[in-house]
């Protein structure tokens, strides 16, 4: 058995996947490991991420396979779950097994592995997660008239919602805040690759994110907020009132942070 132990991370991940090639291990006795579990009678590696090495995963996996199938890889490894790595290994496995071509497109249709199934539900998960916060999220307006948003998803989904706001918000200055990781992206008014950046982290960085974003709304912010509240709780019809339908469309999980409640 050969353990290779990454760091929760997409570039470490891939890395591993990379060596794994690289040093042509045979591919059913590898295990990819994100937790410090010891196993008996196994040579471990432990793997830095490589930027490199990673990208040419990322180039080889968006040729063999799509840009579907590799988003919903990216997806599988945000989810929290200590077995992804595995998982989303022995997927990229069984798809680089078929001939050029023939996993186009098909990287998740063999659901009868358990491994793929597990990497296809955590990325359908994920993805619905994502969808969700991307009609969910509610921005503030601060003093300075940067827009701040809270949330605490399930999954590590900043990045893909940065990505989804900067593209949709490019002339706004805004910082989205995962309260539970202690990390935040914020969002500067340009266009481009670099327009937005990644800050704080677990640890001193990730309190000194939480503490230092709990700036002062605008007196604009505190007085709409008041007429939306008042709008929200006008509009329905109390006597017609379903909250287990309700729940279905928006559940719990996604109100705490939401202005209208």
């Amino acid at each position: 058995m050969y353990v290779y132990r990454c760091e929760d991370t997409l570039e470490s991940i891939f890395t591993a996947i990379y060596r794994v090639y690289e040093e042509h291990r045979p591919k059913d006795e590898v295990l990819l490991a994100l937790d410090e579990e010891p196993r008996l009678f196994a040579e471990e590696m432990i793997v830095t991420a490589d930027q490199e090495r990673s990208g040419k995963v990322v180039r080889t996996l968006c040729r063999r396979f799509g840009m579907e199938d590799y988003e919903r890889i990216c997806f599988a490894l945000t989810a929290e779950d200590v077995e992804k790595a595995q998982a989303v290994y022995r997927t990229v496995v069984s798809g680089l097994a078929l001939r050029e071509g023939a996993g186009y497109g098909r990287l998740f249709e063999g659901l009868g592995d358990a491994q793929v199934c597990k990497a296809f539900k955590l990325a359908r998960s994920a993805e619905r997660e994502c969808c969700h916060l991307e009609g969910f999220l509610r921005f503030e307006e601060l003093e300075k008239g940067a827009l701040y948003a809270q949330a605490e998803p399930k999954n590590n989904l900043l990045p893909f919602l940065m990505a989804h706001f900067a593209d949709r918000f490019p002339e706004e200055n805004f910082l989205i805040h995962d309260v539970g990781r202690g990390i935040a992206g914020v969002h500067y008014r340009q266009t481009g690759p670099e327009a937005w950046v990644l800050i704080g982290g677990k640890g001193e960085k990730g309190a000194a994110v939480t503490k230092g974003v709990e700036a002062a709304l605008s007196e604009s912010e505190l007085y709409y907020r008041s007429l939306f509240r008042r709008f929200c709780g006008e509009i329905g019809i109390r006597e017609r009132a379903n909250e287990a339908l309700q729940r279905n469309l928006l559940p719990l999980h996604f109100r705490k942070y939401m202005t209208e409640f």
